[in-house]
Formats: C-alpha cells, structure tokens, sequence
C-alpha cells in the first residue's frame, strides 16, 4: 500500500495546490507511482490536472476527486496501486477535514509568510493531533532577507509541531508552470526552484520511509 500525503490549512491563499503538484512531480521524478486526489470544491487541482492532459498526451498521474467523505474509499483504491497518493484539501477545519487528514501518512501545513497563515494554523495542528497523525509546517512563499521572514520563522519554532528545513521561496515560475499543468521542475529542471522543491521532497519522504 503507498503513502498519503495531504496538505491541509485553514487559510486560502498558502500555496497548497501549488506544493501538491510541484511535489507530486518531485516523487513522480524521484520515480514514484502518483495519483493526485482533489477534495477542494474549488478544484483548483483538478484544473490544473486538465490543463495539464491538454498539453500532454500522458498526464503522468491518477486523478480523482472526492467529498469529504469519500476520502476514505478513493484513498484505499489509489493507495493499492500508487506508491503515493497527493490530497489536496478546502481551505477550512471542520468535521469535513478529519477524513483527510485521518488517511494520511504526512501532512503538510504550508504556510505563507504572514501572521495570518500563522494564526490559523493552531486549530489545523490541534485537529491533525486528535487524528494521531503526524504534521510538518513548511514556510511557502518567503521573501528572501525579509524580516517578517525571520519573525514567523520564530514563531513556528514555538508550536507544537515539526517543521521541514526547506523553506519555498515566493518566485514567480511557480505561477508560471501552476497556470499551463507543469510543474517548476518541469519548466527548469536546475535553479533555485528545483532545488528547494527536491530538497523538501526529499525530508518529506524520508518521514513516511522514502
């Protein structure tokens, strides 16, 4: 059976579409069977999939969607042929979430680098908890030498939570690959995108055994 890793925050706005794809094609790289499950009614996953069968004529990847609770039955049947399987969640935390989150082997709480995203990430932590599953944080969207950087890099020190060493810089070829299916790796294979986006694949597959 494969793993399950699901990003999960209660603010929109902190990149999680654009960490699941960029790391999903990081395993995928890395030589991994994915699929991609799109919860959010949103579908911002599932848009980005599309564009990406338009321009391609082998996606690369499963895709599914589900409501929140048919998380658990598209789980079971993808994770029985993928090595992994990428949730991508609502912008929220209610009952709705806890099946998500339940199925998961990681999950990834992204936040952008605001006091905002910092706030809200107390009650995804508290809910990932009375799951028992375990958690990582990851700063997205960072301005490189900005103080606000540093501060919310402090605070997130503070919680109860680990957090990946990696933090996902604010660059503009993640809008960029997002908006055509590809991925930042896919658009450059070298560079400091690639680089951050290996490096974070690689600390989080080593939670769940590579």
């Amino acid at each position: 059976m494969g793993h399950v890793l699901t990003l999960a925050q209660q603010k929109g706005g902190a990149g999680k579409t654009t960490l699941a794809v960029n790391l999903a094609c990081a395993a995928r790289e890395a030589g991994l069977s994915v699929a991609l499950l799109d919860t959010d009614p949103q579908g911002s996953l599932g848009r980005w999939f599309m564009a990406r069968r338009e321009r391609l004529e082998a996606p690369g990847f499963d895709f599914a969607t589900a409501s929140a609770w048919g998380v658990s039955y598209e789980c079971e049947k993808l994770r029985k042929v993928h090595d992994l399987v990428v949730v991508d969640t609502p912008p929220k935390v209610d009952a709705d979430l806890r099946p998500a989150l339940r199925e998961a082997s990681l999950v990834l709480v992204p936040v952008a680098v605001s006091h905002l995203d910092l706030w809200a990430v107390e009650s995804v932590l508290d809910l990932t908890r009375r799951e028992g599953r375990p958690a990582r944080i990851v700063l997205n969207r960072a301005a490189p030498r900005a103080r606000l950087t540093d501060r919310v890099e402090r605070a997130v020190a503070e919680l109860d939570a680990g957090r990946a060493n990696t933090i996902v810089r604010n660059r503009v070829i993640y809008a960029e690959a997002l908006g055509d299916g590809s991925s930042a790796l896919e658009r450059k294979r070298t560079g400091p995108a690639a680089d951050e986006v290996r490096a974070l694949w690689s600390e989080l597959s080593g939670e769940f055994g590579g």
